[in-house]
Parts: C-alpha cells; structure tokens; sequence
C-alpha cells in the first residue's frame, strides 16, 4: 500500500513537471483578454443570481 502512494506522488510530480514545462506565460493581452472575460461571466451569474432571488422571494411572500 506504501509503494503505491509512493508511487502515485512521483508520477504526480512528473505530470506536474511536465504541464510546467509545456505551458507557457501569457502575454498582456491575452491575460487581460482572458481577465475580462471571466469578470464578465462572473457578473452575469452574479445578476442572474440576484434576478432568480427577487423572483423566489416575491412568490414566497
């Protein structure tokens, strides 16, 4: 049972050292592009998180 946790960490380790080694740094644009785009998603599900509330709370009450 040892060797197999053992083992598991090495290759996880590898695994990671290899993602490390393939990805790359994104550039300005691209991070602010990408930024943007995950704020935007994240304000529409906050709006439509608070839509969905008023609509639950006005048939509640």
């Amino acid at each position: 049972m040892k060797l197999n946790i053992i083992g598991s960490l090495k290759r996880f380790y590898s695994d990671s050292r290899h993602v490390m080694s393939v990805s790359y740094r994104p550039d300005v644009d691209t991070f602010t592009r990408t930024l943007k785009i995950v704020l935007l998603g994240a304000l529409a599900l906050g709006i439509m998180g608070f839509i969905i509330a008023i609509i639950i709370g006005a048939i509640a009450s």
